[in-house]
């Protein structure tokens, strides 16, 4: 992937029909060190998981992992430190951490599980774990992102959720015109879901090939309507007038 030294911290100009999104090619700590505290009513975070080695030498039974992913995720696929999560909870009121079973964190009292409906896989998880701040019941989603085998959105990140997960997440734990974090916006599947949700999310990618990605990926589905909904039922939503670009750019290159 591309050095992201020369462009840290680059944000990225919002689609015109988007006020929503604030997203930036950069290092999530130099972000969150220069944010108050509880400056963010949500985080919605889901860091490497640190299992890297084995996503590329083949932890899985008969080397399945090897097989799927040949991304060089012993690169970044490495768990962020003890720091990380302090600062995630320093700057936001509420959290969602996903691959919470991978990480020391404290015991949740509202564990989210992700159902991905496709049991007895060789390959992947059949379920993934968040952990969160929330008091309640447990909470499922169950929903398979590729049912018969073909994906319903582009696949441009080896660990992509589906953005109808996000929009799950939103509508229980949020509310529009609040401020939300990702502090690793991977496939950009989160910044779509807010989007149309109507809440504000500042999100950081610090692989300049995957922001690239992802930009084109929001600026793409950010323009399109629902054609079975009225505009002002997407809280977020919006309709580009005659001549109107809602291009997203990373500061001119595109």
């Amino acid at each position: 992937m591309t050095d992201t030294s020369e462009a840290q911290g680059r944000a990225l100009a919002p689609p015109s029909c988007s006020p929503f999104l604030d997203l930036r090619l950069g290092d999530c700590m130099d972000l969150m060190r220069d944010t108050p505290d509880n400056h963010f009513d949500l985080a919605i975070v889901d860091p490497p998981y640190g299992i890297g080695d084995r996503l590329v030498k083949g932890g899985g039974k008969n080397g399945a992992y090897s097989g799927m992913i040949g991304s060089g995720a012993e690169v970044w696929d490495v768990a962020p430190p003890k720091e990380y999560f302090e600062e995630v909870y320093r700057v936001s009121v509420n959290q969602i951490i996903w691959g919470g079973n991978f990480f020391d964190l404290p015991p949740t009292e509202q564990p989210i599980c992700w159902d991905k409906v496709r049991p007895n896989q060789k390959n992947s998880s059949e379920w993934e774990f968040a952990w969160s701040s929330f008091k309640g019941r447990a909470r499922l989603f169950a929903y398979c992102a590729n049912a018969g085998f073909v994906a319903e959105e582009p696949r441009i990140h080896p660990t992509q959720k589906p953005t109808k997960l996000y929009r799950w997440l939103l509508a229980n734990w949020a509310k529009p015109g609040q401020r939300i974090l990702d502090t690793h916006m991977g496939s950009g599947s989160i910044a779509i879901a807010c989007h149309y949700f109507g809440a504000y999310l500042t999100a950081t990618e610090i692989d300049e090939d995957y922001f690239n990605a992802a930009c084109e990926r929001i600026e793409r589905e950010t323009r399109q309507m629902d054609l079975f909904q009225e505009n002002d039922e997407f809280r977020g939503g919006c309709k580009p007038s005659s001549g109107t670009s809602c291009s997203a750019n990373n500061g001119g290159d595109k």
